[in-house]
């Protein structure tokens, strides 16, 4: 029985893992270091709460300070679904 419940466990999206390169402006933020995509998102949103960025109604809306406008293109406020797409332009 245990055999089955292991290959049932989902293997983590190469494409995912693979480590990206930031821009300079989001290594402001995540590191200069390439690191999974994965680990970009998880520093972001390690940002955010440390800065308390995130709107207090709306949790889904990310004020931009200083250091992430650049990333989210100038924009004052995104949402977590628009910072994703955003991010992504950021990475080699």
């Amino acid at each position: 029985m245990a055999k089955k419940a292991k290959a049932a466990a989902r293997k983590p999206n190469a494409a995912f893992m693979k480590p990206v390169t930031p821009s300079a402006a989001l290594a402001e933020v995540v590191g200069s270091k390439p690191i999974p995509r994965t680990e970009v998102t998880k520093k972001l949103w390690a940002y955010i709460k440390k800065n308390k960025l995130q709107d207090v109604k709306n949790k889904r809306m990310i004020k931009s300070d200083a250091a992430l406008k650049p990333i989210f293109g100038g924009k004052a406020t995104v949402n977590m679904f628009e910072m994703t797409k955003l991010v992504s332009k950021h990475l080699k």
